[in-house]
């Protein structure tokens, strides 16, 4: 029985650990620790919440330096912590401290009149056993763009290994904090406090101590490690007005036991100058500025994330890596600037509207990424990936006006196409309406057709044109010659038994004749196309089809109803009222005819 309660119990305690929210923050929680292979860093979401739930102003302290310098210590006299309860502290040849760690509870603190939540990180020591210099780097880099304040913790003295440490700082002033005035910074710079631990400085100050580590040494070989601590030295000297320096004397001799000692029990020095620390640090401190704005617990953590996604990138970690973080939305902007710029264009173009206004939408894409990009030296790399991006949109840009210009040529051209299939099958053949539909579909194609497929489509429509006017023409004559053929035919019918008006069948006879009579004798049907006679019936014919004002063609039914009415009225009513003689000279045959008697 008492076997299955005890069961019962450990179940219990573990889904209500695995459920429940952290309860209380008064203890430290690790926010960044290290992936497997000791190589990269990953996030740890226990510390995070402790974070998350700051609704303030954020600001951090962190605490870099080599592995046993006693850092986990300085933090706990910081926040005036014992041991047991703040950040562990370890005696052993190992490291104590794994990835980044966070005090739970931040200190609350009013800077410029704004209550602003100051968090403690602890950080791993360089150079410990079975670690990379790589992870060392990212531990450094991460701490170095979280914290407001960087206190630089080192025993004794200022090593050339210490200085290139700093050279990631130096990297990031150059490509960060060198912005024009009055425009955001990515993030400002932490504060660089050196905080050397020695008790005797030799007669001089600490900051005198820290210039002179920071000058340039000679070098006369040309050696290519000196050099590049060189240039970080001068990089710090010019950074100084970020940076200060103090001194920590060492509160004990016995440094294992130093938890277990209370304030009275260490050196008074040493007391007087943590006191006066915390002072310095108090007075330095700043809420954590990102592109021009204090962030939140849950806008810190995201920028966390952020830029440990960056430093993972790549087997080092690199400030070209946080430039392309913070340029990213930037990129994004001038990319869709471009793109806005381009889709109102209406399409389609000339090629070379299309490339001038391509031309001049990126000059202003560009412009605008240079106003508003971070980092000097590797934002190269932004920009050509700018103009890649740019150069994408461009693309899809010329392939929508190729489409629409293939698809308006094609409407003009199939729109063309029609009205020449309607001309070629006139009721009344006439060239003058196709010489008209001719020239106004060459010229609507002409000023409508834009685009790369007009040359395409131009060579289409000039075969398509002149096939239709040799067919055209080709027909022409041969149908002219079968209408009025036939028409002189219809005439002679209509002069003798309709209107009986006998100078139309004359004319018709005399036309019907010429036609298949005079032209076979003297002509062949050919030979007849050439004669100025049928130039001069080609001509009438011509004027009177189709002119500007009146098109026959489109009117020869209306106005056949329209005379056939009239001729129908005529032949009803008009000889009672007019009698027979209104026209002349009209066929009549004498009235008195019909009563002569008839003689054999």
């Amino acid at each position: 029985m008492d076997t299955l309660f005890l069961l019962l119990l450990f179940f219990f305690s573990i889904f209500s650990s695995g459920s429940s929210q952290i309860l209380n923050f008064h203890q430290p929680f690790p926010i960044v620790e290290p992936a497997p292979g000791h190589t990269k860093l990953r996030l740890s979401r226990e510390g995070l919440e402790a974070i998350e739930k700051i609704t303030n102003p954020i600001a951090s302290v962190a605490v870099i330096g080599p592995y046993r310098s006693g850092k986990s210590f300085l933090l706990n006299q910081l926040l005036s912590l014992s041991c047991d309860e703040g950040f562990g502290v370890g005696h052993m040849r190992d490291t104590k401290t794994k990835g980044i760690w966070i005090w739970g509870t931040p200190i609350e603190m009013d800077i410029d009149g704004v209550k602003t939540s100051v968090f403690y990180l602890d950080t791993e020591g360089f150079e410990s056993i079975g670690k990379s210099n790589v992870y060392d780097d990212r531990i450094f880099a991460l701490a170095n763009v979280m914290s407001s304040v960087l206190i630089y913790n080192l025993p004794e003295t200022i090593r050339e290994a210490d200085i290139s440490r700093l050279s990631f700082a130096v990297e990031l002033a150059e490509e960060f904090y060198g912005r024009v005035k009055g425009q955001d910074v990515a993030f400002e710079p932490a504060k660089l406090l050196w905080l050397i631990q020695r008790d005797f400085l030799q007669g001089k100050s600490v900051q005198e101590m820290v210039n002179e580590a920071l000058r340039r040494v000679p070098n006369a070989d040309g050696d290519k490690n000196i050099d590049m601590v060189n240039q970080i030295r001068d990089s710090l000297a010019i950074m100084g007005d970020n940076s200060t320096a103090f001194s920590l004397p060492q509160p004990h001799l016995q440094r294992t036991k130093l938890c277990d000692m209370n304030d009275g029990e260490l050196d008074p020095l040493y007391v007087k100058k943590r006191d006066q620390l915390k002072e310095l640090v108090a007075s330095i401190i700043r809420p954590k500025i990102v592109q021009g704005k204090s962030l939140n617990g849950k806008e810190f953590v995201a920028f966390l994330e952020q830029i440990l996604g960056a430093l993972n990138k790549g087997e080092i970690p690199s400030t070209g890596s946080l430039v392309e973080v913070f340029n990213k939305g930037i990129l994004e902007r001038c990319v869709n600037l471009y793109s806005e710029k381009m889709v109102a264009l209406p399409l389609p173009l000339l090629e070379e509207s299309l490339r001038e206004s391509h031309d001049r939408s990126r000059d202003e894409a560009m412009q605008a990424f240079d106003q508003q990009h971070f980092g000097r030296h590797h934002a190269k790399k932004s920009v050509l990936q700018l103009d890649e991006e740019i150069q994408k949109v461009y693309k899809n840009i010329i392939m929508q006006n190729e489409y629409q210009s293939s698809k308006l040529c094609e409407g003009l051209y199939t729109k063309c196409e029609d009205m020449m299939d309607q001309l070629q099958v006139l009721r009344l053949p006439s060239m003058a309406k196709f010489n008209a539909g001719f020239l106004k579909c060459n010229h609507s194609f002409e000023h409508e057709c834009v685009g790369p497929s007009k040359i395409n489509y131009e060579q289409r429509m000039m075969k398509m044109l002149g096939k239709s006017r040799s067919l055209f023409i080709k027909e022409y004559n041969h149908r002219l010659f079968n209408w009025l053929v036939a028409f002189s035919l219809v005439m002679v019918v209509v002069g003798r038994f309709i209107i009986k008006f006998f100078l139309i069948e004359i004319g018709a006879w005399i036309l019907f004749v010429f036609l298949e009579t005079y032209t076979r004798m003297f002509w062949s049907a050919e030979s007849l196309y050439y004669n100025p006679i049928w130039h001069f019936i080609v001509a009438t014919w011509e004027t009177l089809v189709y002119s500007p004002v009146l098109d026959l063609d489109r009117w020869a039914i209306p106005l056949g109803v329209i005379l056939s009415f009239l001729i129908l009225y005529w032949r009803c009513f008009g000889k009672r009222k007019h009698g027979s003689q209104w026209l002349l000279p009209l066929y009549s045959r004498n009235k008195d005819a019909q009563n002569r008697p008839r003689s054999d």
